[in-house]
C-alpha cells in the first residue's frame, strides 16, 4: 500500500510541474555549441554602453559575434574575459533579433588549446 501511494504521489506531482506555465518553454528549443572568443562587448568591442558577455566565432570566411543575455552564467564569467580575450566554449540558446545573434548560456568556459 505504501508503494502505490509513493508511485501515485510521484506520477501527479510530475504531472502537476509540467502542466505549470514556463517549464516546457525554458526548454532551449536552437541550443548550439560555440568554439571561439569570449570577450565584453563594451571594452573589446566598443558596442554597447555596458559591460556584457560576448563569444566571438568564426562561420565561413567572417567573423561573428553572439551576444549574451545577462542572466547568471553570463555575469559569473564576464570577470574572466572583462578587458581581455578568452578562448571560450560555450552552450546556449540562440536567437536572431535585431540584425543581431544573442545566446542564453547554459554553459561557457575557457577552452584549453
Amino acid at each position: 500500500m505504501k508503494t502505490i501511494k509513493t508511485i501515485l504521489f510521484t506520477v501527479t506531482t510530475a504531472s502537476l510541474l509540467s502542466a505549470l506555465p514556463g517549464v516546457a518553454e525554458d526548454l532551449p528549443e536552437h541550443s548550439k555549441k560555440l568554439y571561439g572568443e569570449g570577450l565584453c562587448a563594451k571594452c573589446e568591442l566598443k558596442e554597447t554602453d555596458h559591460c556584457q558577455t560576448a563569444v566571438r566565432v568564426t562561420e565561413g570566411d567572417r567573423k561573428v559575434v553572439y551576444y549574451a543575455k545577462d542572466n547568471l552564467v553570463a555575469k559569473k564569467f564576464h570577470p574572466k574575459i572583462c578587458k581581455s580575450v578568452e578562448q571560450v566554449k560555450a552552450v546556449g540558446n540562440v536567437q536572431e533579433r535585431d540584425g543581431k545573434r544573442h545566446i542564453t548560456l547554459t554553459h561557457i568556459s575557457r577552452r584549453d588549446s
